[in-house]
């Protein structure tokens, strides 16, 4: 059976998640019923990560393997058909070799977190972005993420019901950004790369970050909050509306030799 992976984007406002669940809409339900258009049996896809309720994407990956082989452009463009209109869409496709997994290949997790600071309700962002009515110092944020780049127990970051086995995990790196906004106001994107997350691990870091941003909290305290590996020394969670996965990252880019979405003007 041929293997194939694709780079998925999709709004997370009308799903209870990524993963499978009884008796809610999932993105992996959506695509795994939209794959079963194409073949006899419903496959079974493996993902990058599973997002939770609400968060949205724009680089998750997957892999699947169907019956019989397809050109990857038109297994795109029939699945892109299939999930209408679900707001999930196939920005890429590839047929990869039958070692390669979307979950254990990867060697990198992007995710970026959009927070729009302004008064005025945001109206075509919304449920697209955290909003916080007053003003935030990126300088103090950045200052204090640095405490939260390499290898650290992030128990204090860590969901309660958090599955993985461990909470060490090495944060590449974290980035702030401050860009005019859509429509007025300032807009400020939290990037963070790692192998992998935890369980509400970039929301609980976005959360103490805006704690440091609004004066709440000094740029030290987000190290005390990390060395005190406690879950109550955690500020806010952030709300999933601003959280997208942006990319994920392979040994060999899986894409390169597939059909991506810029290419779509040769076709």
């Amino acid at each position: 059976m041929p293997r194939y992976a694709f780079r998925i984007e999709y709004d997370g406002r009308p799903f209870a998640g990524w993963q499978r669940q009884a008796n809610v809409p999932s993105v992996q339900q959506t695509l795994e019923e939209a794959l079963a258009k194409l073949q006899t049996m419903e496959p079974r896809t493996t993902t990058a990560g599973r997002t939770d309720a609400g968060v949205h994407a724009i680089g998750q990956a997957a892999s699947v393997d169907l019956e019989k082989p397809w050109d990857v452009f038109r297994l795109a463009e029939a699945l892109n058909w299939h999930l209408k209109p679900a707001p999930v869409a196939i920005t890429a496709c590839a047929e990869v070799p039958d070692d390669f997994s979307a979950r254990f290949s990867a060697l990198s997790r992007g995710y970026t977190y959009r927070l729009v600071c302004r008064r005025a309700p945001v109206v075509h962002d919304a449920g697209l972005v955290w909003q916080v009515r007053g003003a935030l110092d990126v300088a103090a944020m950045t200052e204090a993420a640095k405490h939260l780049i390499g290898k650290h127990d992030f128990t204090t970051f860590r969901a309660v019901h958090c599955q993985a086995q461990s909470p060490v995990k090495t944060l590449n790196s974290i980035d702030v950004e401050e860009v005019p906004a859509l429509g007025g106001g300032r807009e400020i994107r939290f990037h963070l790369e790692a192998r992998s997350f935890l369980h509400n691990q970039v929301r609980s870091i976005v959360g103490s970050l805006e704690r440091v941003g609004a004066g709440s909290w000094e740029p030290d305290d987000m190290r005390t909050a990390l060395e005190a590996c406690d879950r109550a020394a955690c500020g806010p969670v952030a709300p999933p509306d601003g959280l997208y996965m942006t990319g994920v990252g392979y040994p060999e880019d899986p894409f390169v030799s597939g059909w991506r979405e810029t290419e779509v003007e040769t076709r």
